[in-house]
């Protein structure tokens, strides 16, 4: 992942994916909660570690945010999971990078660092780290008007241990805080639609039914870890009659990301099918086009 991160620096131009114009608010940070994370208050000044592309020892749980300059914002908003393996936050190409990708193309875009239950000596457990998802869900949904989004049109996208967690934010119920609940908690946690990319294994006890948010999968064939989850998702999603497509590649293994490191070309264009299918969806502001099935 670090060879990734130093070639989306160096060739990104090149490639295409990772060109990106000065924004007009780039990397101001929020914590998720005031005191820090609920029954962790007293951890929230245990600095963080961050080094080349990770960062991990999150004790107070936040979100950056990246905003697209104010005359190509078009009202859309994706919070950003990274993954890691739930040890430590790629928090370059699957995190800070990619929001800049979205800001660009107008949609504000927030990156989640959240708690990490695998890493060691951790004191967290998974729902945690889903705690720390919905929240961020909750906390842009709360300052919508501020942001200039849409609270209707602000989805989520999650990479590998971040697909998990993305996952469980669109589809499981949300987890009972271990403190007391604030005016956000009552604000809905559930995204409004959800982008998975080789998303691993874990899930919550989940129900799919056709109102469930729409869904854009995407993972490499040749990836054993993380292809099968999105197989059953789709099955899934297709047995509710709920809205879902799946790019499902030849080959490229785990972690092509934003297509920044890859020899192969499918997965250096992959991303613009994001935009794509956010269009098609009427995400972009504007309407989504008019098919009648033949």
């Amino acid at each position: 992942m670090r060879l990734a991160h130093l070639l989306a620096i160096v060739i990104g131009p090149v490639f295409g994916c990772l060109a990106l114009p000065a924004l007009a608010q780039d990397g101001t940070r929020y914590p998720l909660w005031p005191n820090g994370a609920p029954g962790f208050e007293s951890r929230a000044a245990i600095p963080e570690e961050s080094a080349e592309y990770w960062t991990k020892h999150i004790n107070n749980p936040s979100i950056t945010a990246f905003l697209p300059e104010k005359g190509k914002a078009n009202g859309a908003a994706v919070v950003i999971v990274p993954g890691g393996g739930h040890r430590i936050i790629v928090i370059t190409t699957e995190g800070n990078d990619v929001a800049r990708w979205y800001a660009a193309r107008g949609v504000a875009a927030f990156v989640v660092r959240y708690r990490l239950f695998r890493e060691d000596g951790s004191p967290y457990a998974l729902d945690d780290a889903r705690a720390d998802t919905e929240r961020a869900m909750r906390l842009v949904r709360s300052r919508a008007a501020e942001f200039g989004v849409d609270p209707k049109r602000i989805g989520i996208m999650g990479f590998s241990a971040g697909g998990e967690l993305a996952r469980m934010a669109a589809l499981s119920a949300p987890v009972a805080l271990r403190g007391k609940e604030d005016a956000i908690d009552k604000l809905s946690a559930r995204p409004d639609f959800a982008i998975l990319e080789f998303p691993g294994p874990l899930k919550a006890e989940e129900k799919v039914t056709k109102d469930s948010p729409p869904m854009l999968l995407t993972a490499a064939n040749d990836d054993a870890c993380c292809s099968a989850p999105l197989v059953d998702l789709l099955q899934s999603y297709r047995a509710a009659g709920a809205s879902v497509e799946l790019h499902m590649y030849a080959a490229g293994g785990h972690a092509f990301n934003m297509g920044e490191d890859t020899p192969l070309v499918s997965l250096q264009h992959w991303p613009d099918r994001i935009p794509d299918w956010m269009s098609d969806r009427g995400l972009l502001g504007k309407p989504a086009p008019k098919f009648v099935p033949k």
